[in-house]
């Protein structure tokens, strides 16, 4: 199979999807791996270094004019659609539930469209989406906690405190990957915790790990406004697979925040989970709604691009090679959870969280492999 390697043109997105170890692994298997010229500079991975594992440096064009298989980080932006062709296989972040225009250009090029998001074992985890929401996760404490610093119109709060002081208050909302890793660093800081989530043994689990030093709440209207009363730093955490972010922080419960308080939307690739919430970058990371501030950069681990590059080689490579040796139908029919990535094929949608959210037919697998 021949494999493509584009750069990502995302704003501010440094990461790479392959690193030089990932196609030796490819090319050793027999191989063509097609890099972009200067596709991992960001991550500090510079040509010669994929040279000497057996890639070839090659124009973007080129690229995906003689790929099988497109292997990307971010979602195709809309000056990549015709670069798609019928029957390509795109294997990347898609996170098509809030993206309409690009959930139809490639129903309309007819794509093999692989969302890393929706790989799904059996006990329902996300083996391609928590290396990043690992990462997302421990950033969001970072970046809110400087967003909370008066020159940045935050509150100035230190979320540590210091002795006589009270720490700051973190409200994260969801368990999950993302949630426990924030939690993680937000009691390193030594901030007062506390976490929302509607999952019983999960925050029995999180109770278990952390003790005295979390607070766990079920997470329902009456404990969220609460909680955001007394909130310097609110952590959007939720995610459902495939489909949109639900909406649980409304424009009306933002008077309930302190004013220079930070909200941090870690969800916003799938919509994000409060209703004032719109995308941004990097380069302008923040905006302020009645005097909350927002931070909602949908690629947070492009940031830290050289630790999110090898982690998510670490976990996507595998399943690339599974579809490199064996073509997809095979490798869709020999591993559910592969299968359960696909989100279009031949002009359909294929996920029924995203044909719901997208208001599509839904078509499953099955009918498609029989």
């Amino acid at each position: 199979m021949i494999i493509g390697v584009p750069k990502e043109i995302k704003e501010d997105e440094y990461r790479v999807s392959l690193t030089p170890a990932g196609v030796h692994g490819l090319t050793g298997d027999g191989h063509i791996v097609l890099v972009e010229d200067e596709a991992g500079e960001g991550s500090g991975l510079p040509n010669k270094l994929y040279e000497e594992h057996g890639a070839h440096i090659a124009e973007r064009n080129d690229i995906f004019s003689r790929s099988d298989m497109i292997i990307k980080v971010k979602e195709p932006l809309p000056e990549e659609f015709d670069l798609l062709r019928e029957g390509q296989i795109l294997y990347t972040y898609l996170h098509l539930a809030p993206a309409p225009d690009l959930a139809r250009a490639l129903l309309d090029r007819k794509v093999t469209a692989i969302a890393y998001e929706t790989v799904q074992l059996p006990d329902n985890s996300l083996p391609l989406l928590i290396p990043m929401s690992e990462v997302a996760g421990r950033m969001s404490i970072h970046e809110g906690s400087k967003y909370l610093e008066r020159e940045n119109k935050g509150r100035g709060i230190l979320l540590g405190g210091v002795p006589g002081v009270d720490p700051g208050h973190v409200v994260i909302i969801g368990g999950g990957v993302v949630g426990a890793n924030a939690a993680k660093m937000a009691i390193g800081t030594g901030a007062s915790v506390t976490l929302l989530d509607i999952n019983l043994n999960r925050l029995r689990y999180l109770d278990d790990i952390y003790g005295g030093r979390l607070k766990t709440l079920m997470s329902n209207r009456v404990n969220l406004i609460e909680s955001l009363r007394t909130a310097d730093l609110v952590i959007g955490a939720i995610l459902i697979p495939g489909a949109r972010a639900p909406k649980l922080i409304t424009r009306e419960m933002l008077s309930l925040m302190m004013p220079g308080s930070v909200i941090v939307d870690v969800g916003i690739d799938q919509g994000g989970v409060i209703e004032t919430s719109h995308p941004t970058t990097h380069s302008d990371p923040i905006y302020i709604v009645d005097d909350v501030v927002h931070y909602c950069v949908s690629n947070m681990p492009g940031a830290v691009a050289r630790t999110s590059t090898f982690a998510l080689t670490n976990a996507t490579f595998p399943y690339a090679l599974e579809l490199a040796r064996k073509g997809f139908n095979q490798a869709f029919q020999e591993n559910p959870a592969l299968a359960k990535g696909l989100n279009v094929f031949n002009g359909q949608i294929t996920h029924p969280a995203v044909a719901n959210a997208l208001d599509m037919e839904y078509v499953s697998l099955n009918k498609i492999l029989n």
